[in-house]
């Protein structure tokens, strides 16, 4: 499960964002979406602001009412998406534009949430699957590819990755997830829920057979984000007999900071870490550890046990 220090440093590690973004959810109501319709979840927040105007409120807590909203992707979205996005590939200048654009454009599956009455109308997270294949010829696509397989070092992985994305591409969808850190988690499960509801009645529902072929995926590819635990000397490094360190004595040896990612990882059919060059956030709890890209490959068989560990998962929570 994912721990309580993963837990309390992914916490640590959240972007501080404007001010309706960082309430800490303690409680929340609602029901789940039951149809194909985008629709409102209504949390109750409750806890202190992180970013108070004044030091009296600084002190107190409160209860803050928020309802996210569902929407489907659309052109509007694109500065907001485009910022979520900005660090997908570590600090590589690739076509990012153009990826929004391609995320945005497939209005049927796909989900961004945002909070009702925000004049400022900010996205806060972004789902969709895009399938590998049709979209092979865009720019973005091909820098996309071009990346993985720079920073995949791990030769008994680099030839899946390069079936992945040659010759399985029609059958591989690419699950973007990206969200603010701090996003309440009960989201999580009517969020996914809501994409793999969408990718099967695509399945039916687009108009030709060639587009309800493009997601008939029998496997997703994730790009994310971890905390890898550094090794103290290349000895350490090298020593492959080397037992892990207990978390006990060290902490985790990862930190993922996005919980849904520790049930991808078990459940994936391959993975593979990378060094990322982006600048992490410096905290004493993060002090032995290096930011990292993680690349995870999962089957679509998969995906009911994950969405039934993930709801467990948030309830523990």
């Amino acid at each position: 499960t994912f721990s309580p220090f993963a837990r309390s440093v992914a916490q640590i590690a959240s972007i501080h964002v404007d001010r309706c973004q960082t309430h800490k959810s303690k409680d929340q109501k609602g029901s789940p979406l039951n149809s194909k319709d985008k629709g409102i979840w209504k949390h109750t927040l409750e806890g202190k602001n992180d970013l108070s105007e004044s030091s009296e409120e600084e002190g107190s807590g409160g209860v803050v009412q928020a309802d996210f909203v569902f929407f489907d992707p659309k052109s509007d979205d694109f500065h907001g998406v485009k910022i979520l996005l900005q660090t997908y590939l570590d600090d590589t200048q690739w076509d990012l534009s153009g990826f929004v654009d391609l995320i945005l454009a497939q209005t049927t599956v796909g989900t961004v949430v945002k909070i009702e009455g925000d004049d400022d109308n900010t996205p806060f997270s972004i789902v969709t699957a895009l399938n590998l294949r049709r979209y092979k010829d865009h720019k973005c696509i091909k820098e996309l590819k071009e990346f993985l397989l720079k920073v995949c070092l791990e030769k008994d992985v680099i030839k899946d990755l390069r079936l992945f994305m040659g010759e399985q591409a029609n059958d591989v969808g690419l699950l973007v997830s990206q969200r603010v850190v701090n996003l309440p988690p009960q989201l999580l499960p009517p969020l996914y829920d809501a994409l793999f509801d969408e990718v099967s009645w695509a399945t039916e529902d687009e108009p030709t057979e060639e587009l309800r072929n493009f997601f008939r995926f029998k496997c997703y590819l994730l790009v994310s984000k971890i905390y890898k635990l550094k090794h103290k000397n290349a000895n350490q490094k090298n020593n492959r007999n080397l037992k892990r360190r207990s978390a006990s004595d060290s902490g985790d040896e990862i930190v993922y900071i996005k919980p849904e990612d520790e049930i991808f990882h078990k459940l994936s059919l391959w993975s593979f870490s990378f060094p990322m060059q982006t600048q992490q956030v410096e905290t004493q709890e993060l002090k032995n550890y290096r930011l990292m890209g993680l690349v995870m490959a999962v089957e679509a068989a998969k995906i009911p046990t994950f969405c039934q560990e993930l709801q467990s998962l948030i309830v523990e929570t």
